[in-house]
């Protein structure tokens, strides 16, 4: 039995791990070129089928269209419709709001994609308290740096 619960605390620190790695290199992606490679090696490595670890693949997909020359708009495309899939079946999910969110934020304006903006914005400020301390000190460093929250609103964030 020990053996057991051993193997299972195991298997969720090493995922948890995972996404930790995965939530710092989002986090960092979007201030060099450099650290926006490294998200996308890092997500392209995650072997996890979990909603969270598929929203941050198709963000790197997003992402990748910032680097590359060739096929950007069918990155961008792909990498969307799969971030909307996700989320689609997953609406409750705030952490895939925030992906979505700053992937909305961070994509020039041309590109169109920029839909829910204020919808992520509402339904992180109303649903911030129901997650668990590791979320909200997730869900709260991005509030503090995002563009489009107010001041009110970052304030309403504890």
């Amino acid at each position: 039995m020990k053996l057991f619960l051993s193997l299972i605390t195991a298997f969720i620190f090493f995922f948890q791990s995972d996404l930790e790695a995965l939530r710092n290199s989002y986090a960092k992606a979007n201030s060099s070129n450099a650290n926006t490679e490294a998200f996308i090696n890092l997500a392209e490595k995650q072997s996890g089928s979990d909603a969270v670890t598929t929203g941050y693949k198709a963000a790197a997909k997003i992402m990748e269209a910032k680097i590359t020359k060739k096929d950007r708009k069918a990155l961008v495309k792909s990498g969307a419709t799969s971030l909307e899939s996700i989320i689609k079946s997953n609406p409750n999910n705030i952490e895939l709001r925030v992906i979505r969110l700053s992937v909305q934020e961070n994509i020039p304006k041309i590109v169109g994609y920029r839909g829910s903006i204020k919808d992520d914005k509402a339904f992180l400020i109303n649903n911030y308290s129901k997650q668990n301390t590791a979320l909200k000190s997730y869900v709260k460093k991005f509030v503090m740096q995002s563009k489009s929250f107010t001041d009110t609103e970052r304030a309403s964030i504890k």
